[in-house]
């Protein structure tokens, strides 16, 4: 099927779709009810009617797509609505191990979609992960070609214990756009990781992405409690949090943005910007769009 020649039509489709897009309209300014939609990749369609302002627009419409959020933003005289549309975020659990059952079970629970990757065949067998959307059997480079690479949404946790195996996906992992990377182990193993990690030309900057031993401090001792441990800090740190006690913060508990931020999406109900719920809500947790034309019906 040919993509569509409107940009609307094109955003609605990627949303029904669970792609990644974002649909810039002009409210005010320039040329009103003009729309520019830009892909993940850079790809355009449509013209708000100015060269110069599209660019703009688009570098305005690749962050928050990848922010998950939709915002008004003013270019010069222009006013401007970025609404987007995303998948629910992906986990990509390298190790096929026991506990890896719970961890895919926990992160479908609140909205992620787990993968499992292990190039020992004997124990990536789909009936033991219910839960993971996909089980490969194949090495790091192959695996996650096949799950169709690594971006900004996606998280791994490196599970196997076992050097060789640990290695070869974390040397994959921080040289991607991955939003998140943890491993487990103890600190006396972490400490003999980084060591080979050095060796094999990994930099310092590099290592400092992987969060090692995985998870918040919750004293976890079970299954189940690590999952959620790890879990918690994936989702903290992917909202820009530590992932301390809400008891001893301080301002906002639900994170809207910076004050513009926060301005604009409440400037947007009031200005009726095309496509948008006027609430200000944020997006679904599992993925949408702030108007998510999909599920609007």
């Amino acid at each position: 099927m040919s993509e569509p020649q409107h940009p609307q039509g094109a955003f609605t489709d990627a949303a029904r779709a669970d792609e990644r897009a974002a649909l810039v309209t002009v409210l005010a300014g320039g040329s009103p009810g003009a729309k520019l939609l830009v892909r993940p990749d850079g790809s355009r369609l449509g013209s708000l009617g100015n060269g110069e302002l599209d660019d703009i627009a688009a570098a305005h419409a690749d962050e928050l797509m990848w922010a998950e959020r939709s915002e008004n933003r003013e270019v010069g005289d222009a006013l401007l609505f970025v609404d987007v549309t995303f998948p629910p975020p992906r986990l990509f659990v390298f190790g096929a191990v026991d506990f890896a059952v719970q961890l895919c079970k926990l992160a479908r629970a609140v909205g992620w979609r787990p993968f499992v990757v292990d190039p020992r065949a004997r124990f990536a067998q789909p009936q033991r992960f219910p839960d993971a959307e996909e089980v490969v059997a194949a090495w790091p480079e192959e695996a996650f070609e096949r799950l169709g690479g690594i971006d900004r949404a996606t998280a791994i946790a490196v599970l196997t214990h076992d050097p060789k195996l640990d290695d070869a996906a974390l040397q994959i992992a921080v040289r991607s756009e991955a939003g998140f990377i943890g491993a487990m182990g103890s600190r006396r193993a972490q400490a003999r990781r980084r060591e080979r990690l050095l060796a094999l030309g990994i930099t310092e900057a590099e290592l400092a992405r992987v969060s090692a031993p995985v998870g918040l401090d919750l004293g976890a001792l079970t299954a189940e409690e690590t999952a959620l441990s790890v879990i918690a800090e994936i989702v903290a740190m992917r909202h820009g949090r530590s992932g301390g006690r809400l008891a001893d913060t301080k301002g906002r508990i639900h994170d809207v943005g910076d004050s513009a931020g926060a301005s604009s999406r409440e400037g947007s109900a009031t200005a009726g910007a095309p496509g948008t719920g006027g609430d200000g809500a944020e997006p679904p947790a599992g993925g949408g769009s702030a108007s998510d034309p999909a599920r609007a019906g």
